[in-house]
C-alpha cells in the first residue's frame, strides 16, 4: 500500500515528493547539523547515496512526503513510511523523517509523525510502525516518545564511518494499533 497522496495537519501540508523538490532535499542534507546522526555531518553528494545506510530522497520516491508550512509554503522537511510487510504476524511499516534546522523545536516533527502514524494505523491498515534513532539523538527520541512510540530494543549496528554517539547504539521504537 503506498503512502497517502496528500495529508494536512493544522500547520503542515504533506504531499509526495517530486523532482521539483530536489533542491530543498539536497539543501537539507547539506546541513551538517541535520546529518549529524546519519553520517557524522559530512556532505552528501548531489546524486544522493544509492546504497547508503540512510535515505537521500531526490524527488522520485513514492514513499516520501514533502512537508511545507500551510501558511507560507516554506519547505519544512520530509516524512516517509516504508511497508515492511508482515513481521511476526503483524503488518509493519518503518517511519522516517528529516526536518530543516529552522523547523526544529516548533512541533512540526511530532505534528507530521502523528498524522502519518494515525493514517498508517487507521485507513492504511498497518498494525505496527517502527522507527530507529541513535541513542544520543535526544531530540529525535523525544519526538518519537511524544508521538506515542515506545522503545523496544537497543541495537549496535556497525557504521562505515564513525558517528557521534555510536557506542550508545540505536534504539528501535514502535507504536501499534490499539
Amino acid at each position: 500500500m503506498p503512502t497517502p497522496r496528500r495529508m494536512f495537519t493544522a500547520r503542515l501540508a504533506l504531499r509526495p515528493v517530486t523532482p521539483a523538490d530536489r533542491a530543498d532535499l539536497i539543501a537539507l542534507e547539506a546541513d551538517p547539523s541535520v546529518m549529524r546522526y546519519l553520517n557524522g555531518g559530512r556532505p552528501v553528494a548531489q546524486a544522493g547515496c544509492a546504497h547508503g545506510d540512510f535515505l537521500t530522497p531526490r524527488g522520485t520516491e513514492s514513499e516520501v512526503l514533502a512537508a511545507h508550512e500551510r501558511a507560507t509554503g516554506h519547505f519544512v522537511g520530509w516524512f516517509a513510511l516504508f511497508d515492511d510487510g508482515m513481521v511476526d504476524g503483524i503488518r509493519t511499516a518503518e517511519l522516517g523523517y528529516r526536518l530543516r534546522r529552522a523547523a526544529w523545536g516548533q512541533g512540526y516533527g511530532s505534528e507530521g509523525v502523528q498524522a502519518l502514524v494515525a493514517n498508517a494505523l487507521g485507513s492504511m491498515g498497518f498494525g505496527r510502525i517502527q522507527a530507529r534513532t541513535m541513542t544520543a539523538n535526544l531530540a529525535s527520541r523525544r519526538l518519537l516518545e511524544k508521538s506515542g512510540f515506545r522503545p523496544v530494543e537497543t541495537v549496535f549496528p556497525s557504521f562505515p564511518q564513525p558517528l557521534p554517539g555510536e557506542a550508545e547504539g540505536e534504539i528501535l521504537y514502535e507504536v501499534g494499533a490499539s
